[in-house]
């Protein structure tokens, strides 16, 4: 059984992922607006992330017979100047997630919750993963900044990266 505080923070971290994904959709909608197709298409895959990282939580709060209780998703911002604002703002975004990811396993520490630090391993690891993709991405708008060419190639790039489930769904009954 879960402890209320463990519950609670996991709900909290629901409406979290839930806005992350609100966010890199925003994210891929303005990209599209200023023709950046490829980068749109990067945002969309990070979107379709982060509502699999909810279902997640969702689903491991139903397997402890816990309750899901969705909570209202706060706006995000709708434009960004530059396409380096967009990636800048994701690794720091993607910190903060990290530090909420850690915050629930600290709890799950403190409760000895076995099942619970097992899951949020898999969320500590993913979030070294999604870190670096932001710094990596970073590096390469900054190499191409101000080269149209070199933008034009890099979103050609990026128009190529596919959406893969996430593991624990994928090899979930759902």
């Amino acid at each position: 059984m879960l402890s209320k505080k463990l519950h609670e923070a996991i709900n909290a971290q629901i409406n979290a992922e839930l806005w992350s994904a609100y966010l890199y959709l925003a994210m891929s909608m303005d990209a599209e607006d200023k023709g950046l197709k490829g980068v749109a298409n990067w945002f969309y895959v990070q979107f379709q992330e982060e509502n699999d990282h909810a279902r997640i939580f969702m689903n491991y709060l139903n397997s402890r017979d816990a309750k899901v209780t969705l909570l209202p998703i706060e706006e995000v911002p709708a434009t960004w100047d530059s396409v380096l604002a967009m990636f800048t703002q994701t690794l720091e975004h993607e910190k903060k997630v990290t530090s909420l990811i850690n915050n629930l396993a600290a709890i799950a520490n403190e409760d000895r919750d076995f099942a619970s630090i097992n899951r949020m391993v898999w969320f500590i690891d993913e979030q070294v993963e999604e870190e670096e993709s932001a710094r990596e991405m970073i590096a390469a708008v900054e190499a191409v900044e101000g080269n149209k060419y070199g933008m034009y190639m890099l979103d050609k790039e990026l128009a190529t990266r596919t959406y893969t489930q996430a593991s624990p769904l994928a090899s979930s009954a759902d």
